[in-house]
């Protein structure tokens, strides 16, 4: 089974994965995982969970700031464990997301890929899950493909929030790339900043992404 959690605690204990397009990968283990944003209890459940509960969190916040007081099904956020095509397919969906979100700050050239992936490959890594990185590593950054994955609200929600915390957010292409995510996924500009609370990271900025720039481009 895909082991999203393998990836990236992989990528965590690894000292080289802290540059180029891992940062991402290894930014939500080191964020995330080691507790940013006051997440490390939603953590130890795993990866997955710990994004699903972000984005559940943030979406609570924002029901009940509209004054909607129904309560919101965890599940639809981080499915049960016996559910195990959903988590896995969930999984792929949130590292895409990541990786994507890597790109969005600059090209990487050939002698820096190479150098990636001769890394990748003495990972103690499973064949499925170095087969995974190594192809959404090598391909063009495309925030359609990204979004396509949404198949429900609250599943955007959470490719955001993995977006989000995969990078940080401090340039105008990696802010431009969110703002354009959030506006092709249909979030409400207040659930956005809720995630963004969530996940202790600043403010989002609004209207300054063009989805079309973050069309099938070039990859890593």
């Amino acid at each position: 089974m895909f082991n999203l959690d393998q990836i990236l605690t992989t990528l965590k204990t690894d000292q080289n994965a802290q540059r180029t397009a891992m940062t991402g990968a290894a930014g939500l283990a080191a964020g995330l995982l080691l507790g940013r944003g006051g997440f490390g209890d939603l953590a130890k459940m795993g990866a997955a969970a710990a994004i699903g509960g972000l984005a559940y969190k943030a979406w609570q916040n924002h029901q009940a700031q509209q004054g909607n007081t129904a309560p919101v099904e965890r599940d639809r956020f981080v499915p049960p464990p016996q559910a195990g095509y959903q988590h896995e397919e969930l999984s792929k969906t949130l590292v895409r997301a990541m990786i994507a979100a890597t790109k969005a700050d600059g090209q990487i050239d050939a002698a820096e890929k190479n150098e990636i992936f001769k890394k990748l490959e003495t990972m103690p890594l499973g064949a499925e899950e170095k087969a995974f990185v190594f192809d959404e590593l090598s391909s063009p950054l495309d925030i359609n493909a990204v979004v396509a994955r949404a198949d429900s609200a609250e599943h955007g929600a959470e490719i955001y929030a993995a977006s989000l915390v995969a990078i940080t957010a401090d340039t105008p292409a990696e802010r431009a790339y969110l703002d354009a995510l959030a506006h092709k996924l249909r979030l409400d500009p207040g659930l956005v900043a809720e995630i963004h609370k969530a996940a202790g990271a600043q403010s989002p900025s609004q209207g300054s992404g063009n989805a079309a720039d973050y069309m099938p481009t070039s990859g890593v």
